[in-house]
């Protein structure tokens, strides 16, 4: 069978560990495993996994942290597994990075299916367009997966990225949660509204940070809109940045 992409599998459960890692490899997914923290970084380097299925209770670390240094060098997808069942705890964990969570006890049908739904985006989520989109106060590399506000690089995940890039492509205009949750996730998005919200939270408090504007504004009741102006150029024609 031809591989899906590779896995590092982080769980400390020996037999949650070999029964996640046999079903993955059945339906042709290449598994890394690992149970300690320490591990995450150096296979992350090694393996250049496509994502990082992360159990958030490790015996040698919490799963935030690690994932709160992994971003500091990659922006792989990262999918925890926590036996938290606090709504703080899994959306602590979103905004520190991870793109998606998986309660315990867990089907493992279920967590192929989302690792499958999470790397579809590749393929069917936001689509690039060739040019830079560029604004007043942020500028957009969808070649490169790169953003920049007021010169100065972002640091944003993978799914902020989208979440950005999807929302400055439809400039000026209101996208729902639905339409975003269609946009980034695609059709297999197993989430709530709640994980759209933090994901918007957060590339909209980065923006802040570097411009001291708020370019994101919610809608009441719609949904959120990004504002920053096309940029000008000089004789004061306006540079293209049009919604698809």
């Amino acid at each position: 069978m031809t591989e899906k992409g590779t896995i590092l599998l982080v769980e400390d459960e020996v037999s949650i560990r070999k029964a996640a890692q046999m079903y993955l490899e059945h339906v042709g997914f290449r598994v890394v495993s690992t149970g300690l923290a320490v591990d995450v970084l150096p296979l992350t380097r090694q393996e250049c996994p496509d994502l990082i299925v992360l159990d958030l209770s490790l015996p040698d670390g919490d799963g935030m942290e690690v994932t709160a240094r992994l971003r500091q060098e990659s922006d792989v997808y990262v999918l925890m597994l926590t036996a938290r069942t606090d709504e703080a705890d899994r959306v602590a964990g979103l905004r520190i990075g991870a793109d998606d969570y998986l309660t315990k006890p867990f089907s493992i049908r279920e967590l192929a299916a989302r690792i499958e739904a999470i790397l579809r985006r590749r393929r069917s989520g936001v689509r690039e367009p060739d040019r830079h989109l560029r604004f007043t106060h942020v500028e957009i590399d969808p070649e490169r997966r790169e953003a920049a506000a007021h010169g100065q690089p972002m640091t944003l995940t993978t799914t902020e990225f989208d979440v950005l890039l999807a929302l400055a492509r439809h400039v000026g205009k209101v996208l729902s949660r639905e339409q975003l949750i269609s946009v980034v996730w695609g059709g297999n998005f197993y989430g709530t509204d709640r994980v759209v919200d933090v994901y918007v939270g957060q590339v909209r408090r980065k923006l802040e940070v570097l411009t001291n504007q708020q370019l994101i504004c919610t809608v009441r009741g719609r949904g959120y809109k990004f504002v920053d102006s096309p940029h000008q150029e000089q004789g004061g024609q306006e540079r293209a940045v049009n919604a698809t």
